[in-house]
């Protein structure tokens, strides 16, 4: 029995490995093509994926004046973290007010709000651009209009969140109430601190959306380059003529956009997964 459990642990692990390779190679690819040399030679599939003469020059090519990498990049950390933080604070009240209240059209908000999650943002495009527009928030305003658009519609992504807070017993809240806190105090005070894991995952759910967003940041962009974020300025590199060199540097690029995501993950990826498994206990 335990050369039948051994055996099976071991086919386990090979085909883990295997899917574990498969999954990274193209990662790894990523990381070499970006010390490639921007005059390196491209002869060959050996010389493709591993170059013959190592450089930082797509690196170094980044933070040069002309290049605009660093202020594309500063563009989507400020719609990445102001998006983050509207979002959480909005979905937290939301998901509070779903969970713990009771009042007239609660249910048919929520099961209208669950009708229009299942339509695809794409079909509202055209009529948020000329909102935008009218408003000022297109081209050499997009970074807030992008922020405005993300953080308008948060609300109606409270279903996890909604449902982690149903696992906290309410006996809580009715103690707090009898005590005299006011349901702005419960939250703050009682809730939030209960609720760690489903604020992070809210918080990191929202960060990566604006992220790596690339079709709405470049429809509200619209050929101003100073409001693009690197997904749009990088695929803007790529259609360039000279693909070869641009291609290096396109890697190097996405190389330090995969970083802070990265980290992340690997420091709250312990309060990701209780967030997700707790939220997904009630609904």
């Amino acid at each position: 029995m335990k050369a039948k459990k051994r055996a099976g642990l071991t086919v386990t692990y090979i085909v883990l490995i295997l899917i574990s390779i498969i999954w990274l190679f193209p990662f790894f690819c990523l990381v070499l093509q970006s010390f490639r040399s921007y005059q390196g030679e491209f002869g060959g599939m050996v010389n493709y994926l591993v170059p013959k003469k190592f450089s930082l020059d797509s690196y170094k090519f980044l933070f040069q004046e002309g290049s605009q990498y660093t202020r594309w990049y500063t563009n989507t950390l400020i719609i990445a973290f102001v998006t983050a933080l509207l979002q959480t604070i909005v979905v937290i009240c939301v998901s509070y007010a779903l969970s713990r209240m009771r009042f007239a059209g609660r249910r048919a908000l929520m099961n209208v709000w669950l009708v229009l999650g299942m339509f695809p943002g794409f079909l509202t495009m055209i009529c948020l651009y000329f909102l935008l527009k009218q408003l000022g928030l297109t081209q050499a305003g997009a970074v807030p209009g992008l922020i405005l658009i993300n953080v308008a519609s948060s609300g109606m992504g409270y279903y996890v969140c909604k449902g982690y807070f149903d696992t906290i017993p309410k006996s809580l809240d009715e103690a707090a109430r009898i005590d005299g806190a006011s349901r702005a105090q419960i939250l703050v005070q009682m809730i939030i601190p209960l609720a760690k894991p489903i604020i992070i995952y809210t918080a990191l759910v929202s960060f990566m959306a604006p992220w790596c967003d690339y079709i709405f940041a470049s429809y509200v962009a619209f050929g101003h380059s100073d409001s693009y974020n690197v997904a749009v300025a990088m695929q803007r590199w790529v259609w360039t003529n000279d693909y070869q060199g641009y291609f290096t540097r396109f890697c190097a690029g996405g190389i330090l956009v995969a970083i802070p995501v990265t980290i992340l993950f690997m420091c709250l990826q312990k309060y990701y997964v209780e967030g997700v498994t707790g939220g997904a206990v009630k609904g």
